[in-house]
């Protein structure tokens, strides 16, 4: 009973560990076209296939188009955000090239704990 009990643990640790790891901060600020972070700053087309880690990252396909609102910056500029049809995430900025700016000035803001959530379906996830 006691091996049960500990193995039920043990899971419990890992999944905790997992949920704590979905929901940290990927950096302290983000560039935008606006103060709001919500005017698209550029529009660029996948160079290669990216399934990402988790429910946070925008997954997509060589050749498809994306709309990029917001580039962390300082401690991980390698993560914009953008989306993709109905779906929204992070991705690598080496996935990509650029194909149109749509913003001359990027505004340098801080990012909120909201902005490293899971998005489904008009709702946010809680992990």
């Amino acid at each position: 009973m006691s091996r049960i009990l500990d193995q039920r643990i043990l899971l419990l640790v890992i999944s905790f560990s997992a949920s704590v790891q979905s929901t940290k901060v990927l950096s302290e600020w983000k560039k935008c076209g606006d103060p709001e972070c919500e005017k698209a700053m550029s529009r660029v087309q996948a160079t290669a296939d990216y399934l990402g880690p988790d429910c946070r990252y925008l997954n997509f396909k060589t050749g498809e188009e994306i709309m990029v609102y917001s580039k962390l910056s300082r401690e991980n500029e390698n993560l914009w955000t953008g989306s993709k049809g109905k779906d929204f995430g992070y991705f690598p900025r080496d996935a990509v090239k650029v194909e149109e700016v749509l913003t001359g000035e990027e505004v340098e803001v801080l990012t909120k704990e909201t902005d490293f959530l899971c998005l489904h379906e008009d709702k946010y996830t809680f992990e």
